[in-house]
């Protein structure tokens, strides 16, 4: 993995949110989804739950039905210091979706049991680098569909995750589970609805294909959010397992988006998807068409064999193209003119296909090489960088007035 998972972490302790603050319903789902047991209470007043497993004899918090009543807020607050104080695992992540209104997405996998720390360790690595990547495809997909986008969105679909919480791995869990909570805000929600219509479209492909043989269903599902970078997330996520599954529950205090199940069913993978979706990626790949692009970028690096003749440029794209750097050859004149643009603290605009083979990082046919005028700022910039690496850029442009 070259890319961190955004709050790399597991999510920090959750802080206690002030009594005024919370649904008493909301708090009330979200520790029966979390596995909390309602052990009774003053029927329409209060109910008294205690927590999942081995520690059910321990803590017990009385959450009160509604602000009803005067003691409401007095319960609600001592529910809440009851929570953070609380050996439970989950409770952690029921103070995380009340402090953070967010969607919960649940990824499983079947892997066998572990003697040791060190393959659990490792079966928790693998897992959450697929379930970051299988957040980094729909974020992809969130902002237009593709069937494979290589170096396209990456940094804007990167972004959006900074936000996302892990919950507690837990001792117990070997490396199977994973929880992470998507703030419903901004294009949270937006990721979260892309990811399930995607994941439903991309298991109804792989049945297609197990029952036909057929790629059609795969094709179509596009359309639905199912690209390459999705495809290779739920290999990595089923590779080595007798199956995984990705459940997703909305925000309690959000609701379920319009047109979606309050519980919407789990999502199941298994081995035996693995070949459809191999073929499916490699099949994005192949089919998804070059760009035609206007790129405006400053250089940032220049090379070629020789004095004279053609060279390769990188371009820092500044707009254009929603791709980091493109590299371009050019031809000797059109050379010279990215060299000298650079060495005078100008970007300069080309014209081209960018190509999906080498994930649209490469620009060809490139013409009407131009520099572009610049504010102060942007050009006072450009020279600092040049100033900071000038003997490389005298040998890349040297041989040619």
């Amino acid at each position: 993995m070259d890319r961190p998972w955004p709050q790399d972490d597991a999510a920090p302790p959750a802080s206690v949110p002030h009594p005024d603050e919370v649904d008493p319903a909301v708090l009330g789902a979200l520790l029966a989804r979390h596995g909390w047991r309602r052990r009774g209470g003053a029927p329409g007043r209060y109910a008294r739950w205690t927590p999942p497993g081995r520690l059910a004899g321990g803590t017990s918090l009385l959450v009160p039905e509604s602000r009803d009543f005067p003691d409401s807020a007095d319960l609600l607050g001592e529910a809440l210091i009851a929570l953070s104080r609380s050996a439970a695992p989950s409770a952690r992540e029921v103070l995380t979706g009340l402090t953070v209104p967010s969607d919960e997405i649940r990824w499983r996998r079947a892997v066998p049991e572990s003697r040791g720390g060190t393959s659990a360790w490792t079966a928790q690595e693998r897992l959450r680098a697929a379930a970051r990547d299988t957040l980094v495809a729909a974020a992809l997909a969130a902002r237009g569909r593709a069937g494979y986008y290589g170096a396209r969105h990456r940094r804007a679909a990167e972004a959006s995750l900074e936000r996302v919480l892990t919950g507690p791995p837990g001792a117990e869990s070997g490396g199977r589970e994973l929880t992470v909570f998507m703030p419903v805000e901004e294009d949270g929600r937006a990721t979260a609805v892309t990811l399930l219509r995607a994941l439903y479209a991309l298991r109804d492909a792989a049945d297609y294909h197990r029952t036909t043989g057929g790629m059609e269903a795969y094709d179509a599902a596009v359309a639905a959010g199912v690209c390459r970078e999705l495809t290779e997330a739920v290999i990595a996520l089923v590779q080595g397992t007798e199956g995984a599954r990705v459940a997703l529950e909305w925000s309690p205090g959000a609701g379920p988006p319009p047109g979606f199940a309050a519980r919407p069913d789990p999502v199941e993978f298994s081995p035996g998807d693995l070949p459809g979706l191999r073929e499916a990626g490699a099949r994005y790949v192949r089919d998804e068409p070059s760009v035609p692009v206007s790129v405006t970028g400053a250089v940032v690096r220049l090379r070629r064999t020789g004095p004279g003749g053609p060279g390769t440029v990188r371009l820092r794209v500044l707009s254009g193209a929603d791709v980091a750097q493109v590299r371009i050859t050019l031809d000797e004149e059109d050379y010279r003119i990215a060299g000298h643009a650079h060495l005078v603290g100008l970007p300069i605009r080309v014209r081209g296909r960018l190509e999906s083979r080498g994930g649209f990082r490469r620009l060809s046919g490139a013409t009407g090489v131009t520099p572009v005028e610049v504010d102060e700022a942007e050009r006072d910039r450009l020279v600092k960088s040049l100033q900071e690496n000038l003997d490389f850029f005298e040998e890349a442009c040297g041989g040619g007035p």
